[in-house]
């Protein structure tokens, strides 16, 4: 083969992953390895998932502490419930018969804004680091959270202030039991912070604390930046999501919420004594 048809091998660069190809099979791994550690040999047979997944978005392995405090996170937010806009849009998927990654996708596409979803985790993790456990800087972004918003963007201006919920009264029993239990976890960082001076700052904003302003503190307390908060918060709802879009498909559009009960045909061909369409039972 001259050199002007020679293909080169593949080089991709990574810092996280390598890869030791079999002797027999170049495009299958032999071996593989997470930040250095096995992940057959050692992290399989040895690790939880919330230590491994720590391991991928830090690089390290974690402590006790930060192991169940993801863990806990993760636990918080895996089925966000019915009440959760990203879990009605796997729920419409699922019931119209979409496929699964197409009911998966529906839900982050939803959960991914700035009202309840993973961009207001990106927001919120990007202020941790820039303002740590200064009351007086949060209480001036949590007052006006466009001040500094001077660039072009796909994402608009906040309507709210992040981690908060405009909508709300009170703080809902669930949000509290999740920030007392992430809190007594990490007693000395961001998220025993917040809850010292919830009250405060829902005293200044007038309206409750939310989940996404619980999560993005622990986050930021594991030692994560504000991308990759966002990506982990995505991923770590789906669950609820994939669950929820199963069930109504199983129950069918007729007992779906709003819309089952609501549709009325006129000429149903059934009561008409008129063959229906195979498939298509009315």
């Amino acid at each position: 083969m001259s050199n002007s048809t020679k293909v080169n091998k593949p080089n991709y660069q990574s810092s996280i992953w390598l890869e030791e190809p079999e002797s027999n099979n170049p495009f299958t791994a032999k071996s593989s390895y997470c930040y250095g550690y096995n992940v057959y040999q050692d992290i399989l047979p040895k690790a939880s998932l919330s230590e491994y997944w720590y391991l991928l978005f830090v690089g390290e392995r974690p402590n006790s502490a930060q192991a169940q405090l993801l863990e806990k996170i993760a636990i918080a937010i895996a089925n966000p419930g019915m009440r959760d806009e990203s879990i009605r849009a796997a729920m419409n998927a699922g019931v119209g018969g979409s496929t699964a990654a197409a009911s998966l996708i529906a839900a982050l596409g939803v959960g991914a804004g700035q009202y309840g979803g993973a961009r207001e985790i990106f927001t919120l993790v990007q202020q941790w680091q820039k303002s740590g456990c200064k009351l007086t800087e949060w209480e001036n972004f949590l007052s006006k959270p466009n001040q500094d918003y001077d660039r072009v963007d796909i994402w608009s201006e906040y309507e709210h202030a992040p981690g908060f919920e405009p909508n709300g009264e009170t703080c809902p029993t669930p949000i509290l039991q999740t920030l007392e239990q992430l809190a007594t976890i990490c007693p000395n960082g961001a998220i025993a912070w917040l809850k010292q001076h919830r009250e405060q700052f829902e005293q200044l904003i007038q309206y409750p604390l939310s989940m996404t302003g619980v999560i993005a503190s622990a986050m930021f307390d594991l030692g994560l930046n504000a991308k990759q908060a966002e990506m982990l918060f995505l991923i770590l709802r789906l669950p609820g999501a994939a669950v929820h879009a199963l069930e109504q498909e199983q129950l069918g559009w007729k007992k779906f919420p709003f819309f089952g009960q609501n549709t009325i045909l006129t000429d149903d061909p059934g009561s008409l004594g008129l063959p229906t369409v195979k498939g298509f039972d009315l």
